[in-house]
Formats: C-alpha cells, sequence, structure tokens
C-alpha cells in the first residue's frame, strides 16, 4: 500500500476560487469510459422534486462537499444541493466520469466549485457537511484496477472522515446493497448480516465498502463524528452513461439498436430499481435526519425478475429485440430487494416514481444522446471481467 502522508487533513480557511488538483495515484488519471473532446452535456430532464414541508428537506444555507460528485448520482445531488440555494465543491478524480458532465453547473451557479482530486490523498478545506459517493460501481470499472477501487473505499473515507472530524462537520457513506452479497433472505433488512464473499473477483468493491462503513461506525464511536450510512439499491434514470455497464443502460442501448438482448442465467433473479431523484431524495433527508446515523437501505421495494425489466424495455421502446440467454456467473446475487422499513419511519420517505414511469423517462434520455460522443469499453479495460462487461449489474 502506498504511503498517506496525513490521513486527518487539518481544515483551512474558505477556498476563494476554484482550485484545480490532479490526482497524485497515476492509475486514478485513467478514464475508462471517455467522452470524445468537451460536447455539450445532454440535459437530465429528470422532473422538479416533490414539494414537502419536512424540515428534513428546509435547512439553512451550507457548504457541502461532494465526493464523486461528477458520478451518476453525484451530478444529481449536486444539482439538488445547489437549487436548496447551498455552496457545492465537487470533488472528483474524473476516473469514471468527465468534466463535461459539471460545465452546465459551473455555468449555472457561482456557487458551484469543481475540484478534480483523488480522495486517496487527504483534500484540505472548510465545510460543514460532506457526502461519500467517490467509487467506481459497475465491474467494467472497479475490476479494471481492484487494488485502487479498494483503496478508494479505505482510504477516501479515512481521508473524509479524518476531515469530518477536524471540521466537525456531518458525513454521509453512500454504502451499498452489495454488503450483503448474494442474499439468503428477502427483503433484506439492515440487520441481516450478509453472505458473501471476500476473496471473490468483485470483493474489491462489496468489501470495501465493508470496511468503509466499519470506519464510520468507528470514527462515530471513538471520535463522536457526526455520520449517516446509507446502503444505496439499484438506482437508475437520465444521466447514465451509456455504456457503463449496468443492466438498465445495457438492456436500452440494445433495444434501441434492435440487438438481442443479453441475459445471463435463465433471468429469474430479482431487483429493485430506484428512480434516481427519488434516491437523491431520500439521501438528503437522510442528511439532514437528526434521529438516525445508519446503516439505513435506500432504494425501491418493488421487485421484479431481469427477464421481465427486458420485456418491459422492449415494450417501451417498440424494439425488435429478442432475448438471449448465456450462463450466470456463481458470484450473481440472485435476490436484491430492500426492506425500507427505517427510511420510512425516520425520513418519511418512500420511492414516487414507478418503474415504468421512470424507465420512460430514461428512455427519453438515451434516446436524445448523440452516441458519438461516448467510447464504449475496449477489451484492455475490462481485462479481469470479460465475461461481466455487458452483464447483468445493477448498482
Amino acid at each position: 500500500m502506498e504511503p498517506v502522508t496525513s490521513m486527518e487533513p487539518v481544515a483551512m480557511a474558505p477556498l476563494s476560487s476554484p482550485t484545480y488538483k490532479q490526482p497524485q495515484d497515476a492509475a486514478s488519471t485513467s478514464s475508462i469510459v471517455s467522452v470524445a473532446s468537451a460536447p455539450e452535456p445532454e440535459p437530465l430532464m429528470s422532473p422538479q422534486p416533490r414539494e414537502c414541508s419536512s424540515s428534513l428537506t428546509a435547512q439553512p444555507m451550507k457548504r457541502i462537499l461532494v465526493a464523486g460528485g461528477a458520478g451518476f448520482i453525484g451530478i444529481h445531488l449536486c444539482t439538488r444541493l445547489l437549487e436548496q440555494g447551498h455552496e457545492v465543491i465537487c470533488l472528483d478524480n474524473l476516473f469514471t466520469s468527465q468534466k463535461v458532465n459539471i460545465l452546465h453547473l459551473q455555468r449555472q451557479y457561482a456557487t458551484f466549485e469543481f475540484v478534480r482530486h483523488d480522495i486517496t490523498q487527504p483534500y484540505l478545506c472548510e465545510v460543514d457537511e460532506i457526502y461519500n459517493l467517490a467509487c467506481p460501481a459497475s465491474p467494467v470499472h472497479y475490476q479494471y484496477n481492484a487494488i485502487k477501487t479498494t483503496k478508494v473505499s479505505f482510504l477516501g473515507a479515512l481521508n473524509l472522515l479524518g476531515l469530518a472530524k477536524r471540521v466537525k462537520g456531518r458525513i454521509f457513506q453512500a454504502s451499498t446493497s452489495e454488503v450483503y452479497g448474494d442474499p439468503e433472505v428477502s427483503p433484506q433488512r439492515e440487520d441481516y448480516l450478509g453472505h458473501v464473499d471476500c476473496t471473490g473477483v468483485r470483493a474489491c468493491y462489496d468489501e470495501g465498502k465493508r470496511v468503509a462503513e466499519t470506519l464510520f461506525f468507528e470514527y462515530h464511536r471513538t471520535h463522536h463524528v457526526d455520520i449517516r450510512v446509507a446502503r444505496i439499491f439499484n438506482t437508475y434514470g437520465p444521466g447514465m452513461h451509456p455504456y457503463d455497464g449496468r443492466v438498465v443502460s445495457n438492456f436500452i442501448m440494445q433495444a434501441l439498436a434492435d440487438e438481442d438482448i443479453t441475459i445471463y442465467g435463465c433471468g429469474s433473479q430479482t431487483r429493485s430499481f430506484c428512480y434516481v431523484d427519488d434516491m437523491v431524495d431520500a439521501i438528503v433527508r437522510f442528511m439532514a435526519c437528526p434521529s438516525h446515523v445508519g446503516p439505513m437501505n435506500l432504494g425501491n421495494p418493488h421487485e421484479m425478475s431481469v427477464c421481465e425489466l427486458a420485456n418491459m424495455i422492449i415494450r417501451l421502446t417498440n424494439s425488435k429485440s429478442q432475448l438471449v440467454f448465456h450462463n450466470l456467473p456463481n458470484n450473481d446475487p440472485k435476490l436484491r430487494r430492500p426492506d425500507i422499513t427505517l427510511a420510512k419511519r425516520h425520513l418519511d420517505w418512500s420511492p414516487q416514481v414507478g418503474i415504468e414511469e421512470g424507465l420512460t423517462r430514461t428512455i427519453a434520455y438515451f434516446r436524445s444522446l448523440d452516441l458519438t460522443k461516448y467510447k464504449r469499453p475496449t477489451n484492455h479495460t475490462a481485462h479481469r471481467s470479460s465475461d461481466r462487461v455487458n452483464q447483468n449489474h445493477v448498482h
């Protein structure tokens, strides 16, 4: 492991102007899924957040750091926070995203700042709150450099927790449903300890998130850091990269091209899909929640099989695609469904966008894309996971 000079960065005075810091780890500068030149970003076409008088959504203006803010959920979160009047520092090393994602926010909001930085290295700033969403979340990305993925989860959490401790700010950790592994119970409650494989090819992501949770709760117990830990289930919507290797984007891209839709296994494995606006609403509410630190499941409890998803997308796109079946890898979860009792109780939250409505919006977004601006992953990109590049991965 590379040495880290300071695990707990000292807070500095507020930044007076945007600062661009190149990642110090050479691996972090690799862009696995790249975009040609710097095109205008397509609009995300997301609806306005639902109105709510709850104190969980009405907050005074804060200075907020969003690590991984140029990613899929991160962009939507930054947008929501800016709309609420907050000052946002978006921290991202652009490993699985690109700066073009945030250009419209830079033009529209004087309170938005982008900093290119790798959170495996300490970052010094003065903020009120921190969101940690920084980590590759698709096999095509996280298996490309498994050691890097593990470092991001561990060292990134350690550095941001150190910052939260110094500035005495609340910090949110985006954990994952993958901590449950291949669950033997459904739905999965937060007290379920999981059925996991700590040495498999996807363990770099799953176990990295588990150790990050451990760090968060140890900092909470030992240093009284104010934490919020969410286990995020499958999320989809406008803003997804068309070639990121996740099941929704895979199926939509194949359906729009009238290509065969690739399903691994018999398609009976189940997933639960949460529309991105609902997810961001839950994250913001959880961060404002005074009564619970987590872990808390965030996701849509509506369960459907992979085959049902594929057939729905074929119908909504009026596609001529056929289903084609391949062998299911041993480490692919058979069940994925959150129990969101805690979220309902503490956040007064449940998903509002149904799967058909959400897919319709997402398909419209994908139709609007100029695909010449996006590149498919190359063979060397997925040299450790060639059988999973187009698999039914569902974060």
